[in-house]
């Protein structure tokens, strides 16, 4: 049998063949797929944001794991392989969050995890009995996961090595699609799992980044996986909740076992927005800054991330934002609008108030990348777009960088003082690489062929 993993792109210009280079990390979707796969069965890779689909290669079986961003694109990659009659499943967070909408373009869709279901999806498919849907009825323990990174050769990737220590996040916030797809809960690999799969890939790897949505859910679980840590050396960097900052034997063992910085999700500045986010522990044991102070001492940079567009926001909430990412130097930081996605409470509520501007921005051809997909209430589309833009313009503009990198915390570490340039110029490239950027390649001809 003969597998075709495809790792979509979210889209491309008319006639640009080309891709933004500051989004090529490894897929690890794509690899932790290929490692499920049984070792008779002969394995392809793709990737769609650096190299041309031969899509008249020979294959019995096309897989795709899809986010909302790039299901225009895997729509019009899955036509293109249906129209030679080759099977395609999709699985990941968007056929989680859209089942019926996948099944248009697919012969099979994944909803939940793919560990216990992935054999029986190929079995079916070797034997041309796929089923519509398969769904995961339990949470895999995730023991003996092995990602097969052999499909990544070749492949010029940046490098920095991404690992899953575990999925979900106990919190519930309004606007995530993970809490809908996980069920507010988390699920950790065994610790020697993730020990053996950092040690086996240390080579080439200058930083590691776990992708967990938050690897410090569950705090216990995390200070037991970080004294295990301490003996590999290794440099990495993570996700984390502000509530982990409060927590003096926590911070002591994030920087003992080799963390650089840390993203937190800071979100809003104003209380009110909070609380309808359901992320009121931001506020909780002196707050923002009390917790940056925490991380400070420590030495631990911080990647914050911050969202416009909630019923509290005012055009100056913009420059009182930015400011209060330069005050506390923050290594980098997004600003972003917020974003309705299917499936959850955000995306339900903002329906129901009649407030969504497309039936599913992700599909329309209208939508493009920094565009408003909803009514804001106290601003314009048009203010909320370019309050984010500005933002991203001020806080990356050559003054601000130079400022921040002089900042004790950001210049305390040699590897990651020298990368602070690099990294915070290709963020400031960014700005107007993404500004309107396509979902969907431009240059595509349709029409989407939708399953029967």
């Amino acid at each position: 049998m003969r597998l075709t993993i495809i790792h979509p792109c979210i889209g491309r210009r008319r006639g640009d063949r080309g891709y933004i280079r500051t989004w090529q990390m490894e897929p690890l979707p794509a690899a932790t797929v290929a490692g499920l796969t049984p070792r008779d069965v002969e394995v392809k890779f793709y990737d769609d944001r650096m190299e041309t689909i031969p899509f008249d290669e020979p294959t019995d079986l096309v897989a795709m794991s899809v986010e909302t961003y790039t299901a225009k694109r895997a729509y019009q990659i899955a036509s293109e392989y249906r129209r030679r009659r080759v099977p395609v499943v999709m699985g990941g967070f968007h056929p989680s969050l859209c089942p019926d909408e996948v099944a248009r373009y697919a012969e099979a869709v994944v909803t939940g995890e793919a560990e216990e279901l992935w054999p029986r999806v190929l079995d079916d498919a070797r034997h041309g009995r796929l089923e519509k849907f398969y769904r995961s009825t339990s949470r895999p323990t995730l023991s003996g996961l092995r990602p097969d990174r052999s499909i990544f050769r070749g492949k010029r990737y940046l490098p920095i090595g991404l690992v899953e220590a575990g999925r979900g996040c106990h919190f519930k916030c309004d606007f995530c699609a993970v809490q809908t797809v996980f069920a507010q809960s988390q699920t950790r690999r065994p610790a020697g799992d993730i020990l053996t799969e950092l040690a086996a890939n240390r080579h080439g790897k200058k930083l590691f980044f776990f992708v967990d949505d938050n690897i410090t859910s569950n705090l216990a679980q995390a200070k037991e996986f970080f004294r295990a840590l301490i003996p590999l050396g290794i440099r990495w960097v993570g996700q984390s909740s502000i509530n982990a900052a409060h927590d003096e034997e926590f911070l002591d063992l994030l920087v003992r076992s080799g963390c650089q910085g840390v993203l937190i999700g800071f979100e809003s500045l104003n209380p009110a927005n909070l609380a309808v986010m359901n992320k009121t522990f931001n506020t909780a044991r002196g707050g923002f800054v009390q917790a940056l102070a925490n991380l400070r001492k420590h030495r631990i940079r911080v990647y914050g991330t911050f969202v416009f567009g909630y019923d509290g926001d005012r055009t100056e909430s913009f420059a009182s934002t930015v400011d209060f990412a330069e005050e506390h130097a923050m290594y980098i930081a997004a600003f972003n609008h917020l974003t309705p996605f299917p499936g959850t409470p955000l995306y339900r509520r903002l329906a129901g108030e009649n407030r969504l501007l497309y039936d599913a921005w992700w599909l329309d051809d209208r939508y493009s990348y920094n565009r408003i997909p909803f009514q804001p209430r106290c601003m314009s589309t048009e203010e909320l777009q370019r309050g984010c833009l500005a933002a991203r313009r001020r806080f990356y503009s050559w003054k601000s960088i130079l400022r921040r990198s002089i900042d004790v915390v950001n210049r305390a570490n040699g590897f990651m003082w020298r990368n602070f340039f690099l990294i915070n110029a290709m963020h400031r490239g960014d700005v107007s690489m993404r500004d309107h950027y396509p979902l969907g390649d431009e240059s595509w001809q349709g029409p989407l062929l939708t399953a029967n």
